[in-house]
C-alpha cells in the first residue's frame, strides 16, 4: 500500500498506483479529497501533455500546487489519466 503524508495526514493511501518518471499516480478514487482545491497553475510537458494542479489544505495549512494531474493526457501517458502525483514537500512511502 502507498501512501502520500502530508502535515501529517494521509492524503492519498492506494494499491493500485501507476509508476512514471519515478512519481506515484494514485487513482483519484484512493485520494481524500476534501484536502484538495482546484489550482489556476497549468504546465505542459512534451509528451505527457497540459498539466493541472490541485493546492493542499490540510488542518489550516496550505501547500499550493503540491499535487498534479493530466486531464486529458497525449496517448503515449494514458495510464495515468484520472490519477494524482505529488511534490513540495507530500511524503510517498511506498
Amino acid at each position: 500500500m502507498v501512501k502520500a503524508v502530508w502535515n501529517d495526514v494521509v492524503i492519498a493511501e492506494s494499491d493500485r498506483c501507476v509508476v512514471v518518471e519515478g512519481n506515484q499516480y494514485f487513482p483519484w478514487e484512493d485520494v481524500k479529497q476534501e484536502y484538495f482545491q482546484p489550482s489556476a497553475t497549468h504546465t505542459t510537458c512534451p509528451w505527457k501533455g497540459v498539466a493541472s494542479y490541485y493546492t493542499l489544505n490540510v488542518n489550516g495549512k496550505t501547500n499550493p500546487d503540491a499535487a498534479w494531474y493530466y486531464p486529458d493526457p497525449k496517448p503515449a501517458a494514458a495510464q495515468i489519466k484520472g490519477r494524482v502525483a505529488f511534490w513540495k514537500g507530500v511524503k510517498v512511502i511506498t
